[in-house]
C-alpha cells in the first residue's frame, strides 16, 4: 500500500476510533485526534455510518497532527501514519491495523467501525476499571 493510500486510511480509522472514545468514555477521556496530512472533511461514508449508531460527525473537523497533542497524550493510538507519528518514551502506543474499506462505500466501513468499537471498549474497560 503507497504512503497516500494509508494516510487516508488512517484519517477515516481516526475519525471513527476518536468517535467512539469520546461518546462511550461520556467525557472521562481526553481525545484527541489529529493525522499528520489531514483531508479537508471527514469522509461522508464514515459519517454515514456512525450516525447508523448514534454519533454524529458532521460538523467535525479533520486537524493536523502535532507534536504537542502527542507530548499531552497518555495513550497514543496509531493507524498507519509510520515515521510521520513523533514518538516519546513513556507513552503507551498502540498501533490499530484494519481492513481497507477504500472505494467501497458503506457497507466496507461497517464491518470496520465495530472493529473499532470493540477495541475502543477493551480499551476503555483498561483506562477506566470503574465503568
Amino acid at each position: 500500500m503507497g504512503q497516500d493510500r494509508a494516510e487516508e486510511l488512517a484519517k477515516v480509522f481516526k475519525a471513527l476510533a476518536a468517535a467512539f472514545l469520546a461518546h462511550l468514555s461520556a467525557g472521562r477521556v481526553a481525545v484527541r485526534s489529529a493525522g499528520s496530512a489531514p483531508a479537508k472533511t471527514v469522509n461522508p461514508a464514515v459519517v454515514e455510518a456512525m450516525a447508523e449508531v448514534g454519533i454524529d460527525l458532521s460538523a467535525e473537523v479533520p486537524k493536523m497532527l502535532t507534536t504537542e497533542a502527542v507530548q499531552e497524550s497518555d495513550v497514543v493510538i496509531t493507524m498507519g501514519c509510520g515515521d510521520a507519528c513523533p514518538v516519546f518514551p513513556g507513552k503507551r502506543y498502540l498501533d490499530w491495523k484494519l481492513a481497507d474499506p477504500a472505494g467501497r462505500g458503506i457497507d466496507a466501513v461497517r464491518p470496520v467501525r465495530d472493529t473499532i468499537e470493540a477495541r475502543v471498549r477493551a480499551l476503555l474497560v483498561e483506562l477506566l476499571p470503574e465503568r
